[in-house]
């Protein structure tokens, strides 16, 4: 028998309304009825989304929605918009906060976990509510803006620290909130000097590309420089749509940086990453990281090994160009911050040769100066305090007779 092609639900939307992002919100998908009305889902389908329900908010845009295919054995779209019934079969390992953010928090909404960068979260609304989402302890709870209070707070936080130099935007997703909310966001970590990067992490060109308009445009360029953040996982997000929201950024002379998140049965094969980076370059995006998947509760159904990561990697250093290559990085649990991981490339060392191999295993020796002299210590940034790490391995190239020991840190209710 040979399956029909499903209609597409909103053929008689007036393309005025649908290219509004307004309009897409207000109609977001978030009840069985609306799945049932837009989709026709199966009863197993249906079921899945009562049973997460119970514990996760759904949001899923008419765009997002309207490339869902319900006949695919495997649809990437699908599993990233749709809850199922194993989002409410938690863990052993599952955390509410699992990378400790808000023990990293000095006032509500901030995270200072790096030197000189600290992440701030503006909103829990999303026009999507992604079902890997690692913030899912607050993201979604209610359709509302963080309290003016402690934003002025943070504020005040970043005045008090010159060291923060870049701040990364985020939430739930900054785009959602109107163009003169965000601008009065933009504005006020503008006029602090020391603040050199703002950063915005969205999905909206992914999920809700209508949102990209030329006036959000012509905001954002009075705050330059401004980098985009965004989070395709799968090449068939890259739509008409979501390539002219990309080029209007990219136009707009904001860098846009792709993290895309390493998800079981979503992206999890090197063909299949393969072709997503390759394709974000084309529509001017560049692959900045692969994410393993996070240890939030009801995501764990989405975790690959570290080891599916690396073989990823494996099919992507030298098969492609270096421009398609993420970094991969697991974000450690119990707040240690991001860790790269990649195929073992040194073989072997010694003291004046090394062993390596290459992308097609090729092994070669490699043949060490003798020298070990450096500029260090005799360039001016070398005199100056912003430039000079205060924690870490990098301090050894300051003070070398430093002796680092390890801090214990809480991983939920183990002291380690």
């Amino acid at each position: 028998m040979v399956k029909t092609k499903r209609n597409n639900p909103y053929a008689g939307i007036p393309p005025k309304k649908w290219n509004d992002w307004k309009w897409q919100i207000k109609n977001r998908l978030t009840s069985v009825e609306d799945i049932i009305r837009v989709l026709n889902p199966s009863e197993e389908i249906i079921e899945g989304i009562k049973i997460a329900a119970e514990h996760f908010r759904m949001a899923i845009t008419p765009y997002y929605a309207s490339l869902i295919d319900m006949d695919a054995g495997y649809c990437p779209i699908r599993a990233q918009a749709i809850p199922t019934a194993s989002e409410a079969d938690f863990s052993d390992s599952d955390m509410v906060d699992p990378l400790e953010e808000e023990r990293d928090s000095p006032v509500p909404g901030l995270t200072h976990r790096y030197p000189d960068r600290v992440l701030l979260l503006v909103t829990g609304n999303c026009s999507m509510y992604c079902r890997h989402c690692t913030r899912r302890r607050f993201v979604g709870h209610t359709d509302k803006d963080f309290d003016a209070r402690h934003f002025e707070d943070a504020l005040n936080y970043i005045r008090k620290h010159p060291e923060i130099r870049d701040v990364i935007v985020s939430g739930g997703d900054p785009l959602v909130m109107t163009d003169a909310k965000l601008e009065k966001i933009l504005g006020a970590l503008r006029s602090i000097p020391h603040v050199e990067i703002i950063r915005i992490g969205t999905r909206t060109p992914v999920v809700l590309p209508m949102r990209i308009t030329p006036g959000l445009i012509k905001m954002l360029r009075k705050y330059h420089p401004i980098y985009i953040a965004t989070h395709f996982n799968h090449a068939k997000e890259i739509t008409p749509e979501s390539k002219h929201a990309c080029a209007m950024l990219a136009d707009g002379g904001f860098p846009i940086v792709n993290q895309s998140v390493l998800l079981r049965q979503v992206n999890d094969c090197p063909h299949v990453m393969k072709e997503l980076n390759q394709k974000l370059l084309t529509i001017r995006v560049m692959p900045y990281y692969i994410y393993q998947c996070d240890l939030s509760r009801g995501i764990s159904h989405f975790r690959t090994s570290l080891g599916r990561g690396i073989q990823v990697l494996e099919a992507l250093r030298g098969h492609t160009s270096g421009l398609a290559v993420p970094t991969f990085v697991v974000d450690l649990p119990g707040g240690g911050g991001k860790v790269p991981l990649m195929p073992t490339y040194i073989l072997a060392r010694s003291d004046d040769r090394a062993v390596l191999r290459n992308y097609e295993g090729a092994i070669t020796v490699y043949m060490e100066p003798h020298r070990w002299d450096s500029i260090c210590g005799h360039d001016p940034a070398c005199g100056q305090e912003r430039y000079k790490s205060k924690k870490g391995p990098g301090m050894l190239m300051t003070k070398p007779h430093t002796v680092l020991e390890p801090t214990r840190r809480r991983i939920g209710p183990k002291l380690l």
